[in-house]
């Protein structure tokens, strides 16, 4: 998920240094020399190794895009996959040493792609005759030593996430996801690594997880009564002294949160969504922080700690295997203690070496059976439905959207709440996503909805509907009227971006980009006739912003009228396979607009 709100561009802007390493509390050399003795006998000796780390790799084994049934591509030339990092990981172990390089990934791996869903759902390896899953073959087989766990490890489920534990040659790692009656960690805080020093006291890295609070809202469903998620300051403050206790010479973290200090659900959690700042600011004893969840790249940053005044090196990836993190520390023994005198961090692009062949031959007839389910045909479609507009315009394809989940809802509403009007949201989360005239397969409907949201009905009143929408419209750029609206400047103001931004259905409305935010909801109506602020709508919506999501007013406090655990994405596939043929004559309608002061905008 992305950074929200704080001014996410220019904060990469200042911090990244793409592809290039920063050096902290001295330089590193090449970071593989031999231990050594300046003045053999009297001088200290050195010590170099590295810890490598990923994030929100998402099920990307291959190069490969399920959606476009092609090699992954875009317009800056990067790679996707595992099978290309594992390549990169073997050259660093190659040129440090094997016993001197640590693998570590900060979290949400098992969903995001088709190939995800395949293994969860299609064929589970929670099954009777349940298969391996495909990340845990491939980190398995590139020998990971530690992974965090990301807010999407729950999305399917706490009895999949167990599976997929049970299945990795390495320890999932949570200090602030806590058994919600004993408030004992549910999983491993942490593992202590050693790096063997011939002559001289093994190195003790002490690798601490922490994962996201924000799970407690979007995966409510899933973790409710089961799990609780404390903040990672709070439980950083807990186990880092205890790893220092235990004679860890370095303390590494791997966190599935951002470091911008900014949180996407408002005041619905008493912590901060993306906080590895925070920790590195206000938790002493901690050397380096592998940073998850932002989908960003951030290849060396530092934050100096307030208490110690130490400086902390973070870093983070990106995503998806677009780079792989690279951090660099040299040590020094004094006393038989070793001391951390130098540490860096970049990042490195896979897109330049081949794919590892071991992954390829071991995971290849999991890949074509993907391959061979998301190009199922169920259904034909009678024209071409594009979301290339869909930010801007209400397009056909997303009241496909609005359409599945209106009925649904409706089919679903007990009898006393079966005369309320219902309203659908929902977000273009893929520009990109067409689907073509003529034969439709289960790739094109998950190109359109990329994400395994399950559906609720909430009530909300008009006045509260309004707001909503008010919130949703913070999504647009000010444009007053006489100015020409550009489409590649107009959206994503407020860092609020793409899968964050609701359009409606079962209401007409106008947005006036001309007013200022709170004020640009017009003619809200319902049958023609205005809403009044008394009148109560069914809104059918995720489950993701049913729970408090992109922090929208109202929802998450709503009365529930309907939930389902069935997918979003799934029940668009039946309604195609149910009514062999998309129509768009069957659902689409121009119920919202952009405008200038009351003048259509397009």
């Amino acid at each position: 998920m992305p950074v929200s709100p704080m001014n996410r561009r220019e904060f990469v802007q200042k911090s990244a240094v793409t592809g290039a390493a920063v050096a902290v509390a001295g330089a590193v050399g090449a970071g593989t020399a031999e231990a050594a003795e300046r003045h053999p006998g009297t001088s200290p000796r050195t010590w170099s190794f590295s810890i490598l780390g990923t994030t929100d790799l998402h099920s990307h084994v291959f190069d490969w895009d399920y959606y476009t049934d092609a090699a992954y591509q875009d317009a800056k030339g990067n790679s996707v996959g595992v099978a290309r990092v594992a390549t990169l990981v073997k050259q660093q172990r190659e040129a440090k040493g094997e016993d001197r390089v640590l693998l570590v990934d900060a979290g949400d791996i098992i969903q995001g792609t088709s190939l995800a869903y395949y293994y969860a759902r299609v064929d589970p390896i929670t099954g009777a005759d349940a298969p391996e899953h495909p990340m845990a073959v491939a980190m398995n087989h590139m020998r990971y030593d530690a992974a965090a766990l990301g807010n999407h490890e729950f999305n399917y489920g706490i009895d999949v996430l167990r599976k997929f534990e049970s299945q990795c040659r390495f320890p999932l790692l949570g200090a602030n996801a806590l058994d919600a009656k004993t408030l004992r960690p549910a999983f491993r805080p942490y593992t202590v690594k050693r790096i063997c020093v011939p002559g001289a006291p093994d190195i003790k890295v002490g690798v601490l997880g922490l994962t996201n609070p924000g799970i407690a809202l979007w995966d409510k469903d899933n973790v409710s009564g089961r799990m609780v998620f404390p903040g990672l300051v709070e439980q950083a403050k807990k186990y880092v002294p205890r790893l220092r206790a235990l004679g860890c010479d370095v303390v590494f973290l791997t966190d599935h949160s951002g470091l911008d200090g900014s949180s996407s659900y408002g005041d619905e959690l008493p912590y901060v969504e993306n906080a590895s700042n925070l920790v590195a600011e206000q938790v002493p004893g901690i050397d380096a922080i592998l940073v998850g969840h932002t989908h960003v790249e951030v290849s060396s940053y530092t934050v100096k700690n307030e208490e110690t005044g130490a400086e902390v090196l973070l870093s983070e990836p990106y995503c998806w295997g677009y780079r792989l993190t690279v951090f660099d520390f040299e040590l020094e023994l004094h006393h038989g203690q070793w001391r951390v005198t130098g540490k860096k961090a970049q990042t490195l692009n896979p897109n330049t070496v081949d794919e590892d062949p071991e992954i390829t031959k071991l995971l290849q007839a999991d890949h074509e059976l993907v391959v061979k389910y998301v190009n199922t045909p169920v259904g034909t479609c009678t024209q071409d439905l594009s979301a290339a507009e869909a930010c801007w315009k209400d397009v056909p394809v997303m009241d496909f959207i609005h359409e599945v989940q209106t009925q649904t809802v409706k089919a679903g509403l007990s009898t006393a709440d079966a005369a309320l009007p219902i309203v659908s949201v929902a977000a273009p989360f893929s520009r990109t996503a067409d689907i073509p005239a003529g034969d439709v397969t289960i790739r094109d409907i998950a190109g359109l909805y990329i994400y395994d949201n399950t559906l609720y009905g909430k009530k909300l009143t008009g006045a509260q509907l309004k707001d909503y929408l008010e919130y949703a419209a913070k999504y647009y750029h000010q444009v007053p009227a006489g100015t020409k609206v550009d489409t590649a400047t107009l959206t994503n103001a407020n860092s609020f971006w793409d899968y964050m931004y609701d359009t409606a259905a079962g209401v007409s409305y106008d947005i006036d980009i001309a007013q200022a935010e709170g004020s640009r909801i017009k003619n809200l109506a319902y049958n023609g006739t205005a809403v009044t602020d008394d009148q109560v709508f069914v809104v059918a919506v995720n489950n993701y912003r049913a729970n408090g999501g992109s922090g929208y007013p109202h929802i998450a406090d709503a009365d529930i009228a309907y939930s389902s655990t069935n997918e979003i994405r799934q029940l668009m596939i039946d309604y195609v396979t149910a009514k062999g043929a998309l129509d768009p004559a069957d659902f689409a309608a121009a119920n919202w607009k952009l405008t200038q002061d009351g003048t259509a905008v397009f």
